[in-house]
């Protein structure tokens, strides 16, 4: 649990360090999760489970829903090691799982609550006044996402909060890439046209 809470308040630093969760070579551990290791399995888990759970958090806006879809995909990747070919393929098919059980999730959750864990994290480091600033920003921004639609959130997610290509958020939703640049363009109208509207509130 206090890993969990540790990986999520890195959730609130803009994208993924890629060099951390992408670049970190899975061949072996993959091939042996395969074969029925379960060492290798958790030391997957361990280098993708920041990936997962911070995807998680941004669409689901909860710690405790995020845990839950968290575990869930990688139920599912346990399941169906041998549907993933080869370890480039990996990070790809569980941005895509993740999505749709955060999407399975908001389904069955269907009354909208406060986004309090998402929003709420302090800055690591950060001084107190700093700290302030950054948790209201954050806020605001959670709060333009709730405003989005589902299809528009999950674009905006992977392409703009996790850093994701175009081409890459195209190939984890199974969807072309002008879809995709359509939909983060009317999103990120969206969201700026709220933010706006949301500090000139505050001002």
């Amino acid at each position: 649990m206090e890993r969990m809470k540790a990986l999520a308040l890195l959730a609130t630093d803009g994208p993924m360090d890629d060099s951390e969760d992408h670049a970190k070579p899975a061949g072996f551990p993959l091939e042996a999760a395969k074969t029925g290791d379960l060492a290798a399995f958790e030391l997957l888990m361990r280098q993708y489970e920041r990936l997962v759970l911070v995807t998680a958090l941004r669409l689901l806006g909860t710690l405790e829903d995020a845990q839950d879809a968290s575990q869930e995909v990688f139920l599912r990747l346990y399941r169906n090691l041998n549907k993933v070919e080869t370890p480039g393929n990996l990070s790809g098919w569980l941005y895509r799982v993740t999505v749709n059980v955060c999407h399975d999730a908001q389904r069955k959750r269907q009354v909208s609550g406060p986004m309090e864990d998402a929003a709420g994290l302090p800055a690591l480091g950060a001084d107190p006044q700093r700290a302030t600033v950054e948790a209201e920003r954050r806020r605001a921004l959670e709060m333009s996402l709730r405003m989005l639609s589902e299809k528009e959130r999950t674009v905006l997610v992977l392409r703009d909060l996790e850093g994701l290509s175009t081409e890459e958020v195209a190939r984890a939703l199974g969807t072309t890439e002008a879809t995709v640049r359509s939909q983060v363009s009317k999103a990120r109208m969206k969201v700026k046209d709220f933010l706006e509207r949301y500090f000139r509130r505050r001002t």
